[in-house]
């Protein structure tokens, strides 16, 4: 196991990048994302979770969700929503599209990769040619899916709207993309994993950078990772995650009482030392049983658990079904499921 807990989310949670839009604007332009729930739906059934970013190519726009400030997009610069709000981009603040009632997410998410769509004042062509020359502004719209079941602690601990300047990203982050979709344009022989990988390392990238900005007095399970104590001590539930772990020996480890450590963790992570192995333990215990090779009582032990019938009934509490029933289920997803 990783000394990095990030890492270890990241990996865990099973991130995937599946649709691409390439979209071309003119005149005054708005066009509205939907929520996760309703995405999922449309561009990746079967999926716990999907959230947007908008790489800005050319011109300038906004973005916002409700409740938030709307944010200037210069070209280069990518908005990311990981919360999956439904929001808008546009040409000015405030703009509303017209109620599209069509069903175009679903009809073309499995065309060839980026699909092409022009937009103006809400009324769109999937699949036209693009981008226009005379665009006023291009926008790469990605989408990434992801597990929120049993535990995925990161994707509430980043904000509700992600704004990326060009200035701040590594220069190989934008050249990512265009070359990602300048490969699956040109129809290249595995264009499309080139695409989808390229939008997964863009989640990564924006997550990496969000940390490293976090002020040192920042709540949440990120900022737990950048405190001394409260990160050495999910770093060793993360190396050891059998192990029979107590608070007091993890605050012998990390250099506090047992009650200066719990209320810093739980101060910053939101969850007691306890609580929070036992969801990192169900969280690695998911991903043995979605692979199917082991059976319950190996995964019980594999976690930490003594008897696959006190792992059984963690697992129930969590999840709400049994861990052999909650397996069938996740294999009738994935036979169902879309891209």
């Amino acid at each position: 196991m990783s000394h990095d807990p990030l890492s270890d989310v990241l990996r865990s949670v099973r991130l995937r990048g599946a649709v691409f839009y390439y979209v071309s604007f003119g005149g005054d332009w708005v066009a509205e994302t939907p929520a996760s729930p309703e995405l999922a739906r449309a561009l990746m059934p079967g999926a716990d979770h999907v959230l947007a970013y908008h790489l800005l190519v050319k011109g300038r726009g906004w973005a916002a969700c409700d409740g938030h400030e709307p944010v200037l997009l210069a070209a280069g610069d990518i908005v990311m929503f990981p919360r999956g709000d439904a929001h808008a981009i546009s040409s000015a603040p405030g703009l509303h599209a017209n109620e599209d009632h069509s069903d175009w997410r679903v009809t073309t998410r499995d065309d060839p990769k980026p699909i092409d769509v022009a937009y103006h004042r809400g009324v769109l062509r999937p699949g036209a040619p693009g981008p226009a020359e005379e665009a006023s502004s291009v926008v790469v719209c990605g989408f990434v899916a992801c597990d929120m079941k049993p535990f995925n602690p990161l994707i509430a601990a980043l904000p509700h709207q992600l704004h990326l300047r060009g200035d701040d990203l590594g220069p190989w982050t934008v050249q990512l993309l265009d070359q990602a979709v300048a490969e699956s344009r040109a129809h290249r022989a595995g264009s499309a994993a080139v695409l989808e990988r390229a939008s997964e390392f863009v989640f990564v990238d924006a997550a990496r950078r969000y940390l490293d900005r976090l002020p040192p007095d920042a709540a949440g399970w990120l900022a737990a990772l950048r405190d001394r104590h409260v990160g050495r001590a999910i770093a060793l539930m993360h190396e050891r995650p059998a192990h029979d772990w107590s608070v007091d020996e993890l605050g012998r480890a990390v250099g506090l009482s047992r009650s200066a450590l719990h209320e810093r963790f739980t101060l910053r992570v939101g969850l007691a030392p306890m609580q929070y192995l036992a969801h990192w333990r169900m969280q690695l215990g998911a991903g043995l049983l979605r692979l199917g090779r082991i059976k319950v009582a190996a995964v019980a032990q594999e976690v930490g658990y003594e008897s696959e019938a006190a792992f059984a009934r963690a697992f129930k509490r969590l999840m709400g079904q049994p861990p052999a029933a909650w397996r069938r289920a996740q294999r009738d997803v994935g036979d169902d499921a879309g891209p």
